[in-house]
């Protein structure tokens, strides 16, 4: 697994059991006993500790182990010629090693844990009487045993745990390593917690440095005084603004082809990349197994039946989209300008700064529940994989977002052509919604994790009756197990906590991108912001939070097309800003400076849709080395085809001589 695998156990997994009462004296039924000797069995290495309220049982398995598992499992995993092949424990020096020395990726790793964890089951030809605190509990035959105990609350939980030294290592060069603004550790945090949270903070760091030069660009339009010459030199700097966020979505591309190029990422795993652990919602939807033999039986019924079950699935998904639009444009949208007209009709600068914050707090509940909705809405759709699934989640959930954040900014800009409130209003956001935002993801968590401790201090001194002795936490795996997970804030379903990450940048994006010309400097709180959140969202995952299951999708999936779509909506939208910034008595007459306005929409629309046949979205380098690798597994493919060939011609002349 890691380099230093072969000195010492580096424990993975947590399986967390109550704390008992009655001790059993018989080893052979006592439930947590059997549990430990199973999983020995099973060839993990095993350690037990006792913890305040629990007890735990912590889980390393060696790459024997987890060798046996991927072979089980028939992973695919990358070789030295680039082919992708099943794993086998025999030829393991032919499978390429990942970035920190180990034969399997974090993911990998933990899908053949959850293999061998949950592929415990009762082989004898009995049920096995087991007993956990003067219970009775019996192991039928052929019978799960974790879910057997998840079912009568004795196994509370199976969570990923943090492995120290690496922890620290990623502390001291990440989360506290503030000197190099946007430098990050890409593959140790790839190795350590996976593709998809590797490849969030390697485009939020790219999306940071590229920032940095628009941040001074509109720094300096906000500190000279240019007088007769802003008409000139906003439409400039608008130029440049949407031929940056056309070339930063087409260089992110290249970057994400040269990371994947870089890690050898299983196509088996990346196929369905939201692992859940078993007992979980979250798999994929794919064809019943019904309509899998009907089309090997009969095919013409069996491609009538396929037919008709896709346009159903994309019916349904059709459907959805449309109760989740109605919704948007008859709940949320007279909610947004309601709010929108009372702060343009109240006086007060107190009371609007007032009402902000109390409109947002209340909003975040309402598209809370809009979120939960979507994801009971997708359950419906027949997806591809758990990926397809997350993404159809994104776009629901982003509309609802969409119209909370813009909708109040758009009435002040398009409809009251208010410049100076439009100022104030995007101050207010980038003020309340990144500065606040930060503190309650960051600070809530820390509060959760501190209060399940002092609850469970506060239940053990009960139980003790009057002690004023301090209770104290000395195992590390209780303080993990106490902690909140990586969720994300619509439910866990089908996403982590990168959602509510993505979608910060995303809003994030679209605020600063729609609105450039109407405050420039938005582009330096944006860079300021990021900077801060690198390091403030790594010390969240180190410290803060349990380590993540991890999702081995290696893009940013539909919030890449997101963030097109802003681009989009920014050209409109500046374009407009700049047309009534010109036309101040609202004459609307075609005159040299509107119609050059709408010139420049159609020509940055133009470089918008065309940027991307010039720039390429793969670096030569990467399709160098994959025609290599190409040339290579075809060449050994056709040495072996014919030496099968030939030998088998000599075998059936030499058949035919005998007879």
């Amino acid at each position: 697994m890691n380099k230093n695998e072969n000195e010492e156990a580096v424990f993975e997994i947590g399986v967390v059991i109550p704390r008992r009462v009655i001790q059993e004296i018989d080893e052979s039924s006592d439930c947590a006993c059997v549990l430990i000797k199973e999983f020995k069995k099973v060839g993990f290495v095993v350690e037990r500790v006792v913890g305040i309220a629990d007890e735990f049982i912590k889980l390393a398995a060696p790459l024997e182990t987890l060798g046996r598992a991927a072979a089980e499992l028939q992973i695919k995993k990358r070789t030295h010629i680039g082919m992708d092949l099943h794993f086998e424990v025999e030829e393991v020096e032919a499978f390429v090693k990942q970035p920190d020395g180990s034969v399997f990726s974090w993911c990998e790793r933990f899908h053949c844990y959850c293999h061998l964890i949950y592929g415990i089951v009762n082989n004898s030809k009995s049920a096995i009487t087991l007993k956990f605190d003067g219970k009775e509990i019996y192991w039928e035959t052929g019978e799960n045993l974790i879910q057997k105990l998840e079912s009568e609350n004795i196994v509370k939980q199976v969570f990923p745990l943090h492995d120290e030294k690496t922890r620290k290592k990623l502390l001291r060069t990440w989360a506290l390593h503030w000197w190099d603004f946007t430098s990050q550790p890409i593959d140790e945090i790839y190795s350590y917690y996976g593709a998809k949270i590797a490849i969030y903070f390697a485009f939020l760091g790219m999306y940071t440095r590229w920032l940095l030069f628009l941040a001074a660009f509109g720094l300096t339009l906000q500190l000279i005084d240019f007088r007769s010459m802003k008409l000139v030199v906003l439409p400039v700097f608008f130029v440049v603004v949407i031929v940056w966020a056309v070339m930063f979505c087409q260089f992110w591309k290249r970057k994400n082809s040269a990371l994947l190029a870089r890690w050898p990422i299983s196509s088996a795993v990346t196929a369905d990349p939201g692992y859940k652990i078993p007992g979980t919602k979250g798999s994929s939807l794919q064809p019943p197994l019904e309509l899998l033999k009907l089309f090997e039986t009969d095919r013409a019924k069996g491609k009538e039946v396929f037919q008709r079950y896709e346009w159903l699935g994309r019916f349904m998904r059709f459907r959805n989209d449309a109760i989740i639009i109605f919704s948007i444009i008859c709940l949320q949208l007279p909610f947004e300008l309601a709010y929108a007209h009372l702060y343009e009709v109240i006086g007060s600068d107190v009371i609007k700064f007032g009402l902000t914050a109390v409109y947002l707090f209340a909003i975040q509940y309402i598209t809370k529940i809009g979120g939960q909705v979507s994801v009971k809405l997708i359950k419906y759709e027949n997806n591809e994989n758990t990926e397809k699934r997350a993404d159809s989640l994104v776009y629901k959930v982003f509309g609802l977002y969409f119209m909370q954040t813009y909708i109040g900014i758009f009435y002040h800009a398009l409809l009251h052509r208010n410049f100076a409130t439009l100022r104030k209003v995007l101050i207010q956001r980038l003020l309340l919604s990144e500065v606040l935002e930060n503190m309650v993801e960051n600070s809530l968590p820390y509060l959760k994790y501190s209060y399940k401790k002092y609850s469970v201090r506060h239940k053990k001194k009960k139980e003790k009756g009057e002690s004023t002795d301090k209770i104290q936490f000395s195992s590390r795996v209780e303080k993990e197990y106490l902690k909140p997970s990586y969720s994300a804030s619509i439910g866990d379903e089908l996403e982590d906590g990168l959602f509510d990450d993505f979608l910060e940048l995303a809003l994030q994006f679209g605020m600063i991108l729609m609105f450039a010309c109407a405050f420039p400097p938005a582009f330096a709180f944006a860079a300021v912001n990021n900077i801060m959140e690198i390091r403030t969202d790594a010390l969240k995952l180190l410290a803060i939070l349990r380590r993540p299951v991890p999702r081995a999708a290696a893009t940013v999936g539909a919030w890449l097309n997101i963030f097109q779509f802003l681009i989009l909506m920014s050209i409109c939208t500046n374009c407009a800003l700049l047309a009534w910034l010109y036309d101040e008595e609202g004459k609307w007459k075609v005159e040299p400076g509107l119609a050059a306005i709408l010139i420049m929409e159609h020509v940055l629309l133009v470089i918008k849709f065309g940027f991307s046949r010039l720039v390429p979205e793969e670096p030569a380098w990467v399709r160098a080395h994959r025609a290599k690798h190409t040339t290579q597994a075809q060449d050994l493919c056709s040495k072996k085809l014919l030496r099968t060939i030939s030998g088998g011609e000599r075998n059936f002349g030499e058949m035919k001589k005998k007879l």
